[in-house]
Order: structure tokens, then sequence, then C-alpha cells
């Protein structure tokens, strides 16, 4: 996806790093009425080459889809020796009305895996904002023998939610990634993917709102 690309709708950003809202606040459960508009600084990263990334959001503004169409990674057999680790960062852009936040609330990822028996896969992500020294991570491991399609969801409860502070511009960063390990059967390929026969596999990360303290 070209950097700059603006998605209409509404975007939001994690669970890290910023000031916490105290849990005494009272919470937003609806969207914000004036329209968000995400823009796409960057998409970098082995799993998410030039034009395989898409970025849409919900018409409810309550979550945004990431596409992926070339997200695949791979060990054992005749595999590339780096193939075994894939990743994507993206780095977005939210403008948020004025007088609201936003945090997210869960993340679900979805894909594909074929691993040998004694090969193990693993899909992990991080979540930042922009000039902070914390970062949030989630990991979801995979043991072979399996192939089937499998589905890792990472999710925090409204009290411990960690929301974008409020009248400040942070990008907001996602980093996704995806590793194999041949394990004991070097010989035969195993992979896991993040897309789909079709090409299309997404992930969705659902928003949490709530109004900015008065000043």
């Amino acid at each position: 996806m070209p950097a700059g690309l603006l998605v209409g709708g509404a975007l939001a950003a994690l669970l890290t790093s910023a000031t916490a809202v105290p849990q005494s606040s009272p919470a937003f459960t609806d969207p914000p009425p004036d329209k968000i508009v995400i823009k796409v600084a960057t998409v970098n990263g082995s799993g998410c080459p030039q034009g395989t990334t898409a970025v849409a959001v919900s018409e409810d503004n309550t979550a945004f889809t990431v596409t992926y169409s070339d997200y695949l990674a791979q060990a054992g057999g005749n595999s590339d020796p780096t193939a075994f680790r894939k990743n994507c960062q993206l780095s977005l852009v939210v403008h948020v009305p004025g007088g609201f936040t936003y945090a997210i609330a869960s993340a679900d990822y979805r894909g594909f895996a074929s691993l040998q028996k004694g090969a193990t896969g693993m899909q992990r992500a991080s979540y930042y904002f922009q000039g902070s020294p914390q970062t949030e991570y989630r990991a979801h491991p995979v043991s072979g023998p399996y192939n089937d399609n499998w589905q890792a969801t990472d999710e925090t409860d409204w009290a411990q939610l960690v929301w974008a502070p409020c009248g400040v511009q942070r990008n907001f960063n996602i980093n996704t990634e995806l590793r194999v390990n041949a394990g004991s059967t070097p010989n035969k390929v195993s992979f896991m993917t993040m897309d789909s026969t079709d090409g299309d596999i997404s992930t969705v990360y659902h928003l949490a709102w709530q109004p900015c303290p008065a000043r």
C-alpha cells in the first residue's frame, strides 16, 4: 500500500504506553460522531511487500482490518534460510475528533499452518505509540503435527486499556511476526501464513472509545 493512503472511518491505537485513563472514568461505548481518518504512514517488512497489504475501516467505526496477500514463513526442506521469519510493521497516523481518545480492546489474527511432526510455529504482535519506551507483546505458539486454519486473539479488559494521550498526535505502530522452526523434521517443509487460498485473510483490530477529560 502506498504511503499516505487515507482511509475514511475510525482507527484506534492500543494497550500500551500512553497515560492510562482512571478506572472510574465513564466509558464511551459508541464511536464519536465525527469522521476519523487513518493515514498509513508506512508499511514495511518481509511479510508485506509493496502492494500486498490493505487497510480498511468498518462502517460503524468500531474496528479496522488489515489484509495480507503474501505473508508466509517456512522452514525445512529446500526453504530459503531466511524464510523462517517474516514480519510486517504498520505505522498509522490517526486523526481523532477533538475531545475523544481511543484504545485497542482486542486484535484477531487468522491464517493457515502446515507443520510437520516436531515442527513449531508462532504468531507474535507488538503494539506501541511513537516515542514511547514501552511495548506490549502477545505471542501464540502452534505445534506440529498441524495442518489447518489458525486463529489467535489478543484481548484486554476494559479496566486495563491504555488510551492514546488526549491532544497529542502520535503514530501508532503494530508489528506482527510469523516464525517457523523445522525442529526434528528438517527435511520436510513446514510453513505458516497470515493469508488464505484466495489471498485474503483479515487481521481485525477492535476499538474502544472514551471522551477526554474536561480541561
